[in-house]
């Protein structure tokens, strides 16, 4: 099924096309990424697709049965209203009942007067008659994936980060036919990307979907839809092979608009010696010449940013950390750390968000005070902190006084001089856009503009928090090559897993109340590690609950006085129902791996992946239900 059709769509962003007659279409089941550079006018033919943005030209067409959901870069909320209301507020009956099931629970945890109670009742009737059980455990698996505890806070009271997972979780939870999602993986943690990924590879929802995330990309998106110069090109496959079938078509051009130059010339010689006179063969010779002309001056511009800096020297002594202590209150950021920084050095930094990671950037610093210890800094050291905090600009100032603040006349490392309009262009702002004001700026040009402003004071040392947000594929592509030819250290805290495998050599992983663990590797080689310590964990669990239920066997049961609580009978009912939905979805799956109809080699490993997890929650389930069975029959 077609599910939206874009026809000869055109926009203008002032005099300058954004796109134009361009024409796609997205059918029933695939997963599509769009890609442009930085205010190449992603974000506008998004919301140009749900009717929040009029075209100048063309149409976009939705089917009637089709459902979309958008998920903008900076969602909007009523200040007010609760985390719970917003993310259930829909349409449907059995999000509805959902909703006030939550709420009448919530309620019931503190109130257990009649009226509560008979609240309770009331909403787990609905649930039963709507066989709302399973929809009730997909939102609990959403807003735990996303870390959202508290529903009822009211939304003004989230940080932005916060804001944009209750966004996410809401689009989710509701399953649209199509989900538009603009730059999803921001604000994210890396497990919270891992599981979103994992999410919508295995769910059936179409997807239309822009992000610098080149593994989330690649590992989701079965199309790529590439806008650029106004056009649109559409390759088939995922991002590994959209960036093969780029280089090839370019090359093509180019070799194409060579041919077209020098049969040019040949034709420029003869138009120059043609007689005044015109036949019918000349008009049609000079004709072609024209074609000829426009063809050869069609090569696009080699847009690519150059990134260098005139590196300040760095001495033997850079930076030593020695038994450094950090808290606030009983929160402890870092406990008893010890480290040498060395030249070259390449540190990654991960752990969830609001563990401290920050924090330790601005101790290294120096904007944030330590408790206890030492941090000894090299006298030649020469900070260049790109921080998200940090990106504020004058939106009345226009984007060459930015640099002319800093810099008149900047010398680069190779020893030329250039001026602020020399500097710009090499970070892809044309003359034109150098005298726009920064409040015409996409977010992407921003962080351009910003990562500028850092490299002009000439750092050795470099710390870049989420460098990668709203940055193009091709500005990054420029970056992580600058970084690796870098000769003083770097630091990095991201959740772009692409760029921390390609630059880092080994990790700082923030692991809670002050741990600090130093891996050597890569983040992927992390994740293996991980995933493997996990792995042996569930083991062990597994095995010292067979010696339990081993013992319990030998040991006559005592007869227990004790009885469920009304919320713990609620939760033994509901046990019952999801348990059933598991154990059906596990015969479903087991028919279909046995039934000899799926035989494509990564399917298969994906339906094994998630029977796996189905058998481990229904066991997990089991175990608890068999907990209050014993109360409730003991």
């Amino acid at each position: 099924m077609n599910l939206i059709s874009v026809d000869n769509a055109t926009k203008y962003w002032g005099e300058k096309p954004l796109f134009e007659n361009i024409s796609f279409g997205i059918q029933q089941g695939q997963k599509v990424a769009l890609v442009a550079k930085n205010g190449g006018g992603k974000s506008t033919l998004l919301n140009s697709i749900v009717g929040k943005e009029p075209l100048d030209g063309g149409a976009i067409a939705i089917n009637k049965d089709v459902t979309v959901g958008l998920l903008e870069q900076d969602p909007a909320f009523d200040p007010h209203q609760s985390v719970l209301d917003y993310v259930l507020s829909s349409d449907s009956p059995i999000l509805k009942a959902v909703r006030n099931y939550e709420e009448a629970l919530a309620d019931s945890s503190k109130d257990y007067s009649d009226q509560i109670l008979k609240k309770l009742d009331v909403a787990t009737a609905k649930m039963e008659e709507l066989k709302a059980w399973d929809a009730e455990a997909r939102v609990k698996q959403i807003l735990t994936a996303f870390k959202i505890e508290d529903l009822s806070a009211p939304m003004k009271s989230l940080s932005g980060g916060q804001k944009k997972r209750v966004a996410l979780s809401k689009i989710l939870i509701e399953e649209p036919n199509l989900l538009i999602l603009d730059e999803p993986t921001n604000h994210l943690d890396l497990d919270m990307i891992e599981w979103l990924e994992e999410y919508l590879t295995r769910s059936r929802l179409s997807l239309l979907l822009v992000t610098h995330d080149r593994y989330f990309l690649d590992r989701i998106c079965n199309e790529i839809i590439e806008l650029t110069d106004s056009t649109i090109y559409t390759h088939k496959g995922n991002y590994s092979y959209f960036i093969e079938k780029k280089a090839e078509r370019e090359a093509n051009e180019a070799a194409s608009v060579d041919k077209a130059k020098n049969l040019m010339r040949k034709e420029l010689d003869w138009v120059r010696r043609m007689p005044k006179a015109r036949g019918t063969k000349q008009k049609f010779r000079m004709d072609a010449f024209q074609d000829l002309k426009k063809k050869a001056n069609s090569g696009r511009k080699e847009e690519k940013a150059e990134i260098s800096v005139n590196m300040s020297r760095l001495g033997k002594k850079i930076l030593e950390f020695e038994d450094v202590y950090k808290s606030f209150a009983d929160k402890k950021i870092v406990e008893d750390f010890s480290y040498v920084f060395k030249r070259r050095e390449r540190v990654g930094i991960v752990g969830d968000n609001g563990v401290g990671k920050s924090t330790f950037l601005n101790m290294l610093t120096g904007k944030e005070g330590i408790d206890s210890g030492d941090i000894t800094k090299g006298e030649t050291i020469v900070y260049g902190y790109y921080t998200q905090s940090g990106l504020s600009f004058d939106e009345n100032a226009k984007v060459i006084d930015i640099v002319r603040d800093i810099t008149e006349d900047h010398t680069m490392s190779d020893g030329t001089s250039l001026t602020p309009s020399q500097l710009l262009q090499r970070f892809l702002f044309e003359p034109e856009q150098q005298h726009s004001f920064v409040s015409t700026l996409s977010g992407g040009e921003r962080k351009r503009l910003y990562l500028c402003t850092i490299l002009l004071t000439n750092p050795n040392f470099l710390i870049l928090d989420e460098p990668t947000n709203d940055l193009d594929l091709a500005t990054l592509s420029v970056l992580e090559d600058f970084l690796e030819e870098f000769q003083g250290c770097v630091i990095v805290v991201t959740h772009d897993r692409y760029f921390m495998d390609k630059l880092v050599d080994h990790l700082f992983v923030f692991e809670g109340q002050g741990k600090i663990k130093d891996f050597n590797g890569k983040y992927s080689e992390y994740r293996e590690y991980v995933d493997e310590q996990e792995r042996l964990r569930k083991i062990a669990v597994k095995e010292e609950r067979d010696r339990k239920q081993q013992l319990e066997k030998k040991v006559q049961p005592k007869t227990s006085t004790k009885k469920l609580s009304y919320k713990e009978k609620i939760e033994y009912e509901a046990l019952e129902k999801e348990i059933e939905v598991l154990e059906t979805e596990k015969e479903t799956i087991e028919a279909k791996l046995s039934d000899g109809s799926v035989t494509d080699v990564d399917e298969i490993r994906e339906i094994s992946e998630r029977l796996g997890k189905v058998m481990e929650d229904a066991d997990e389930k089991m175990m608890r239900w068999m907990e209050l069975d014993e109360i409730a029959n003991g």
